[in-house]
This record gives structure tokens, sequence and C-alpha cells, in this order.
């Protein structure tokens, strides 16, 4: 069995997640070294999650009041990628209590 190191897939991860959306900026601070811990990177990625549905909310309710700089497309894209994120990050939540359920299942 091979033993993978958390971090650095958390960053490749990240990298690969930041090259996906085109933000090179994510892309060299993810590979840059800068280790948060892992509490902080989970809190950001809620923020994260967060900050995507809160921008569906708001295009929808410029979709349904009729402005006109609001696009269906556009706002169905949004609406996906908030989806995705959210599920995404309830797998994360899943494998998490499920770790620690086995870490405190653990014989002393």
């Amino acid at each position: 069995m091979n033993k993978v190191d958390t971090q650095s897939l958390l960053l490749q991860m990240q990298a690969l997640s930041a090259q996906a959306q085109n933000k090179p900026q994510e892309i060299a601070a993810a590979s840059s070294g800068d280790t948060a811990g892992f509490g902080q990177m989970l809190q950001q990625s809620l923020a994260a999650v967060n900050a995507q549905s809160q921008k569906t909310d708001a295009m929808r309710e410029a979709l349904v009041s009729e402005d006109p700089s609001a696009d269906l497309t556009e706002v169905m894209l949004q609406a996906q990628k908030a989806s995705l994120s959210f599920e995404a990050m309830t797998q994360v939540r899943n494998k998490l209590v499920e770790a620690y359920k086995d870490v405190m299942n653990m014989p002393i």
C-alpha cells in the first residue's frame, strides 16, 4: 500500500482546480509551499462554496426580476458549479466523519 502525503495531494488538487478555472495566481500560491493548517484550508473551502452559492442566488434573483443583463445560460452554469461544489464539500465532510469514527473505534 502506498503512503500518500496528504498535504502534497491537497496542493496538487488546488493547483489543478485553479488551472481548470484559469487562475494563475492561485496556481502560484498552491505550489509555492506556503502550507496552511488543515482547519484553515477547510474553512477557506467552505467560504468558497458559500460564495458560489450566494453568487448563484444573486444571479437567479436578477433573472427572476427580468434584469436585462441576466443570461439564462450563465445562471444555469453558475447553478451547476455551485451544486458540484456543494456535493464535493459534502463528500469531504462524509470522509472526515468516517475517518473520525475509524479513529475513535481503534483499540488503545
